[in-house]
């Protein structure tokens, strides 16, 4: 009996360490992305299923710089994570409030441990994605707005300058003292061909116009973006435009009378009386493209750039206390980007110096564009180095 006795002792022990043993295999699986969350917020999905042929469903991640209620820039592009999940059939990773630092590398190699595609959805996370594709060339990479590639590293953005261009369109027949502002959110070739599209947007009904540019240097602090704004209406401006993912500039405006529009997605609800317009990112479509090839086994690095033909890129629409007449101007040089017939970029072309860019006749190249880094003629501010 006593011989018993031991032996059901010793089984029970070695049970209790095997389930032991079992969950903290299953606790330090379950914490890997919750771990790479540690200056943000997680949540996690379960492991892949598989496709009704068959195929084994990629393990997918999205890597934010802010959080998806800000309105604007994440909000965009975790609508088309959600858009990406119901067309597919699964359930994507995301982290959140990702600083553009070296917190962004270590969440992205977290993340590279147990997923096969990442998208990294910030200018800023360019370098730290490439150096984690490096070290993991199973895995997939997806980076925002940037230029560098690796044979497993894509970027993608889109043509949002033509929807700028279009919001200058509205903005140069709606002021009144010919004062327009720009509030940009970092001084990169991005925002800058931004600016500088709104501008020759303004510039083509409105030449006596000016815009001026402050910079907030920040993607989502409303506090700051409120400030900068205030500043231009200080100095007379009576539209004004921002390129951060809140909706404080346009806030600030109705305050003061004035009419405004935001960036990445239709801010109409935040001020609606005060809402001019502006452009707008429909990401769904892309991702579920790219999730798709990397199922078919069909992906290939590349340099995507979406625009307004393909629907990635988009222009809110104009506000309710905007005219027939201002919408019908909008609308004809949709119509004329959409055909082909106009080009943004097109010569002739001036710098703030007076400095020739573009000659007439001639269109600047996509690869230009991406890399400009001055201000065309009628824009008054400066970019800092």
């Amino acid at each position: 009996m006593k011989h018993l006795v031991k032996a059901r002792t010793a089984g029970l022990a070695l049970l209790v360490l095997m389930i032991v043993i079992l969950s903290a295999c299953s606790s330090s699986n379950n914490n890997k992305t919750n771990e790479a969350a540690n200056n943000g917020n997680a949540q996690t999905s379960s492991d892949p299923a598989a496709t009704d042929s068959g195929k084994k469903l990629p393990r997918v991640a999205f890597v934010y710089i802010g959080p998806p209620g800000d309105g604007g820039w994440t909000f965009e592009h975790d609508n088309g994570r959600k858009y990406m999940e119901e067309k597919l059939g699964i359930k994507a990773d995301t982290v959140e409030n990702v600083p553009e630092s070296a917190d962004a590398e270590r969440v992205i190699t977290e993340l590279a441990q147990n997923h096969d595609i990442i998208f990294t959805t910030s200018f800023g996370y360019m370098d730290y994605t490439l150096n984690v594709a490096k070290k993991f060339p199973d895995v997939k990479f997806m980076h925002t707005a940037g230029y560098k590639t690796a044979d497993n590293m894509s970027t993608y953005f889109g043509k949002n300058y033509e929807a700028s261009y279009l919001s200058g369109i509205a903005a140069g027949k709606m002021t009144k003292s010919n004062v327009i502002g720009y509030v940009g959110a970092f001084p990169i070739p991005e925002v800058i061909y931004n600016i500088n599209a709104f501008a020759l947007g303004i510039q083509s009904v409105n030449p006596d116009a000016k815009l001026d540019v402050v910079w907030s240097n920040t993607w989502y602090d409303p506090t700051a973006e409120r400030q900068a704004a205030i500043s231009l209406l200080d100095k007379g401006a009576d539209v004004l435009l921002a390129y951060q993912d809140s909706p404080a500039t346009l806030q600030a405006a109705a305050e003061r009378g004035a009419l405004a529009g935001g960036n990445d997605s239709d801010m109409t609800r935040y001020a609606p009386e005060a809402y001019l317009t502006n452009p707008t990112w429909n990401w769904g479509p892309y991702y579920t493209k790219v999730v798709q090839s990397v199922i078919d086994g069909t992906w290939k690095s590349e340099q995507y750039s979406g625009d307004m033909v393909d629907g990635m890129v988009g222009l809110a629409p104009l506000g309710p206390s905007i005219p027939d007449d201002v919408k019908k101007l909008v609308e004809d040089a949709k119509a004329k980007i959409l055909s082909g017939e106009l080009d943004v970029f097109s010569g002739p072309i001036t710098d703030a110096s007076g400095a020739s860019k573009l000659e007439a006749g001639q269109t600047m190249s996509l690869e230009n564009i991406l890399e400009m880094n001055w201000f065309v003629k009628g824009v008054e501010g400066t970019i800092p180095q």
